[in-house]
């Protein structure tokens, strides 16, 4: 850490913290959506009634700390270093949800996890330094580049086709398409998190910015883009196993958000090709712990005999050597 700046250290501080939060936030948010879902419509069925559950509501309390500590970490840290300490929100719910929700998380799994650290804790070491930022009109230039521009169109077209075409006919049985949602618009979140983390800071220390009406413009881009990102995430959560969903929301997620950060603050103009190749390595290492911790998923899960019974008479069936009918 002797080569981080005060900035970055404070960025990291942070973003350990959401991870904590959040993290925690996907299996409270879970236990909700089940209880919910025992007494009325499911969430993946198109359903609020998680709206009425306390535990819906706690979970979203640790998601909103969370998120405002991540708020906080964009705006000290440039994103290439902030997002990847995902992977540590990813850890800590698949742990969690593996001894609360009894989805059971294979040893090949926790290799995965592993892996993920590993990847992370690279790219961290190696991240860019950020473009310097000296006022919100400055975000607003880099935001409104063609480059930039195209970018964010492409994410509204596919976000766009994902919810009117894909989700009516394979959003409850494909993960990629609500995760696909949640990721592209995060992808956009992030870049107006940073706009207006940014701004607030800069309006802390002594430069208002909320008098330019870029700030505004970017505040209700992030109040819309969250939304769209919380209905699709709760449909992913009710639908799918959280030790999975986890982990593929966060390469994606990750992915497309250090993509965007590239295109908009042009984060490795100034990196050697050492930098970046090793930059590349720790995102090998991140996917390849996700895809291990994917295949396993299901690997560390008892089978279930729902009769004791039964389960018993099986048990025993198995272990004597058949009687012959007596005459």
């Amino acid at each position: 850490m002797g080569g981080m700046s005060s900035d970055n250290i404070h960025g990291l501080v942070l973003a350990i913290s959401s991870s904590l939060f959040i993290g925690s936030s996907f299996i409270i948010k879970k236990k909700g959506l089940m209880k919910a879902g025992a007494t009325g419509i499911r969430a993946g069925e198109g359903g609020y009634t998680y709206l009425k559950e306390p535990w819906w509501w706690a979970g979203m309390v640790s998601m909103i700390i969370g998120e405002v500590a991540n708020f906080a970490a964009y705006a000290y840290a440039p994103a290439i270093l902030v997002t990847p300490l995902g992977a540590l929100s990813m850890i800590i719910s698949a742990v969690l949800a593996h001894y609360f929700l009894d989805e059971r998380l294979h040893i090949f799994g926790v290799v995965g996890c592993a892996l993920c650290l590993v990847g992370s804790t690279v790219i961290v070491m190696h991240a860019p330094q950020e473009t310097q930022v000296d006022s919100v009109k400055q975000v607003w230039f880099f935001a409104t580049e063609p480059r930039f521009l195209v970018y964010a169109f492409l994410v509204l077209v596919f976000v766009g086709v994902l919810i009117y075409r894909y989700v009516p006919l394979y959003g409850g049985t494909h993960l990629v398409i609500y995760v696909g949602i949640c990721s592209l618009m995060g992808s956009l979140t992030v870049m107006c998190v940073k706009a207006v983390g940014i701004a607030m800071k800069l309006s802390f220390s002594g430069s208002n910015q909320f008098i330019y009406f870029q700030t505004w413009i970017f505040t209700l881009l992030l109040f819309v883009f969250c939304l769209t990102q919380l209905n699709y995430l709760n449909k992913a959560l009710d639908t799918f196993n959280t030790a999975v969903i986890s982990p593929v929301y966060y390469v994606m997620f990750t992915s497309l958000t250090i993509l965007a950060s590239m295109i908009m603050f042009k984060n490795w103009n100034h990196q050697n090709a050492t930098q970046i190749v090793t930059e590349l390595s720790g995102f090998v290492t991140i996917f390849s712990g996700t895809f291990l911790l994917h295949k396993t998923k299901d690997m560390g899960t008892p089978v279930v005999v729902e009769s004791p019974k039964l389960s018993h008479s099986v048990t025993r069936s198995t272990n004597e050597s058949p009687r012959r009918p007596e005459v």
